[in-house]
């Protein structure tokens, strides 16, 4: 099989002939870039660059040599654009590693060490300690309430870091001609690779409902003021559905899998009940899936974190076909009674290597052992695709990364 054939297979709970496999395809399933550079250290790679696409998090853009090494099976689309040295330019990063942030990425370096980033009328929306490793969100535009209409929604979240720093190709939206382009340089992707293709689109809801109202606020509000937040996501509603429009009409026939985001649990449990969620946010959650399923070739991936499983039966209702990243440390979310109640409705993506304490702290062969056990639960029968509990972040040790991925491609 293709990389493509493998990851359509395994999605469509069809047979395929090994394990497929993810690394970096999405912002919740990539590698800090303090990790990624000893990574290549590790393996005796010099050339290239150590490339932070998404500065938020600060994750690295895995190259090619790397996804090969690793049989990895699936790239975000976003790594057609800013491919030129010119797009680029050197950083430090906090262990005295090397990497390149893209240049229209300029954080003001505070006398403390912290690094702040401004929206472009001046005010402070990202904060990164000294020595730390992600930007926190500093700019809430909702916090002290509602407005009487959203006519300046979209203004306001371009004051949201995760708007305004959003990584490729979304960076490059307001440009002249952007849909032409993205289309071209996707159908050439397509044709010069045989990996299956990722768009990650967002369309959050609850979470931005949290980024805007700030999430001690939205979370009261939900049940002490339902009205003002289903005025929210109505407007959030219709910016969703502009966007998810153009990007059917431009990728809708050449991508495969397009990634939603909706961080719905906690450790203990969802962040709300499954009343509140069936109310407020899985109507609007099917219709989302649905208009991509009837505009499109492609597969519906929601990224949600936490212990959602009281969630999963409404989540499978609303359409989303893919489930990330199946964080099986927390309430409820045991890999052998996920796979056993809804293994056949739903492609896990992830869950295949705890990160909280196996990744980052056990020996190699502990992480073998650890991952053989995760593939004997989620792999049978398909639906499922290879990736660690979110990120792999600065801490892991290059021999444990090496250790997960080889564990992989030797389980029979």
């Amino acid at each position: 099989m293709t990389p493509r054939e493998r990851i359509v297979a395994v999605v469509n709970h069809r047979p395929a002939d090994r394990i497929a496999i993810d690394l970096g395809s999405t912002p919740s399933s990539g590698i800090s870039a303090v990790a990624y550079a000893n990574l290549k250290k590790a393996l005796g790679i010099s050339s290239g660059h150590t490339r932070v696409y998404d500065v938020v998090q600060q994750l690295a853009e895995p190259e090619p040599g790397v996804l090969d090494r690793f049989g990895v099976d699936v790239i975000d689309i976003g790594r057609a654009f800013t491919t030129a040295d010119t797009d680029w330019y050197d950083v430090t990063l906090f262990d005295g590693s090397c990497a390149q942030y893209p240049v229209w990425f300029k954080p003001y370096q505070e006398q403390d060490g912290s690094w702040v980033a401004f929206a472009p009328d001046g005010t402070p929306i990202a904060k990164m300690p000294a020595n730390a490793a992600f930007f926190d969100q500093t700019c809430f535009p909702y916090l002290d309430g509602y407005p009487e209409n959203y006519s300046d929604l979209p203004v306001q979240m371009s004051k949201v870091l995760w708007a305004a720093l959003v990584h490729s190709p979304w960076d490059k939206v307001n440009l002249p001609g952007f849909w032409d382009c993205l289309r071209e340089k996707t159908i050439l992707l397509r044709q010069q690779s045989d990996r299956a293709l990722m768009v990650v689109c967002g369309c959050n809801l609850f979470e931005w409902g949290a980024f805007l109202r700030r999430m001690d606020n939205f979370l009261m509000d939900i049940y002490a003021d339902p009205a003002h937040v289903e005025s929210l996501l109505d407007a959030l509603m219709e910016i969703h559905l502009a966007n998810l429009d153009k990007v059917c009409q431009a990728i809708g026939d050449v991508v495969d899998i397009l990634r939603f985001g909706d961080d719905l649990g906690m450790d203990s449990g969802p962040f709300m009940s499954p009343e509140i969620y069936k109310k407020l946010f899985k109507p609007r959650h099917r219709q989302l899936c649905d208009f991509v399923k009837k505009n499109s070739q492609m597969k519906t991936f929601l990224h949600s974190c936490g212990s959602i499983y009281a969630l999963l039966p409404d989540l499978i209702e609303a359409g989303y076909d893919i489930i990330n990243p199946v964080q099986t440390n927390c309430a409820g979310m045991d890999p052998l009674w996920l796979k056993r109640e809804y293994g056949s409705m739903i492609t896990f993506w992830g869950g295949g290597c705890d990160t909280r304490t196996i990744l980052n702290n056990a020996t190699p062969q502990q992480v073998k052992d650890h991952v053989k056990k995760r593939l004997e639960i989620l792999a049978p029968g398909g639906g499922f695709v290879f990736n660690p509990i979110h990120n792999i972040l600065p801490e892991v040790p290059p021999e444990n990364i090496i250790a997960m991925f080889d564990a992989v491609r030797e389980y029979v």
